[in-house]
């Protein structure tokens, strides 16, 4: 596209005010984003899944994760005729470093399974902080206020997927943030950039022309643990039965 000098003078300040709103931590309050037009969620694609890490070494990368814990990890998955029902499930440090080389002749299917916080419509952290701290924003995204967490752990335990830890010098709550300064000014997230395969995907549900409708309509997709109705938005293809 070729912006003229007179069409790029236009645009600079606008540029200027949506950035000044970056830099003090409120994207959302950029005239240029408009929380009411999105609601964000994530397809993750598990055939397409091959286990590289690249999505949690982005994460940590993108949002200074300390070592040892994890916004979003990678679950390798062993189901053999014998454990139909209670499969071996390994995440070797999140699955960051990849996997270890399945032996010759080892029997059963092998999948890699993604993970992370599913930005629940009804979600029970939000429901249990005693301040408030933890929120879902207007366009879906379930967020941590960590100048009001008191780092009671409540929301931990309260996350059905485990997804939450109390970070270990910040004493407060720790979660993804499906790269919300990111996406607030039209960047995809780090996992789903970082992926070489396509297997996550940022989905706008909002947004007519986001290929996630036409993915549901000739895809059967999942979410995990459903009977926990919480309203998970973070969608799974090919999701085996056997996965928790």
């Amino acid at each position: 596209m070729n912006i003229s000098r007179r069409h790029l003078m236009i645009l600079l300040p606008a540029a200027a005010v949506a950035w000044k709103h970056v830099l003090a931590g409120t994207p959302e309050d950029s005239p240029n984003y408009q929380m009411s037009e999105h609601w964000w969620g994530m397809l993750i694609d598990i055939p397409k899944c091959i286990g590289c890490g690249n999505c949690v070494r982005a994460c940590q990368t993108e949002n200074d994760v300390p070592d040892g814990f994890f916004r979003t990890w990678v679950e390798r998955y062993h189901r053999s005729d014998w454990h139909l029902e209670n499969p071996e499930v390994i995440s070797p440090d999140g699955g960051k470093e990849g996997f270890p080389v399945v032996k010759a002749g080892e029997e059963g299917m092998f999948f890699f399974v993604p993970k992370m916080c599913n930005h629940c419509a009804d979600s029970p952290c939000t429901q249990v902080c005693p301040v408030g701290a933890t929120f879902i924003s207007p366009d879906g995204v379930v967020l941590i206020d960590q100048k009001y967490c008191l780092g009671c752990a409540y929301c931990v335990q309260a996350c059905p997927y485990g997804c939450r830890y109390v970070h270990p010098t910040k004493k407060v709550a720790d979660k993804c943030t499906l790269c919300y300064h990111r996406i607030t000014k039209g960047l995809t997230t780090a996992c789903c950039e970082a992926c070489p395969t396509g297997a996550r995907q940022l989905a706008d549900l909002k947004n007519p022309n986001d290929p996630i409708h036409e993915f549901l309509k000739t895809h059967t997709v999942q979410v995990l643990k459903p009977q926990m109705a919480t309203g998970a938005k973070a969608f799974y293809n090919g999701l085996d039965g056997s996965v928790r």
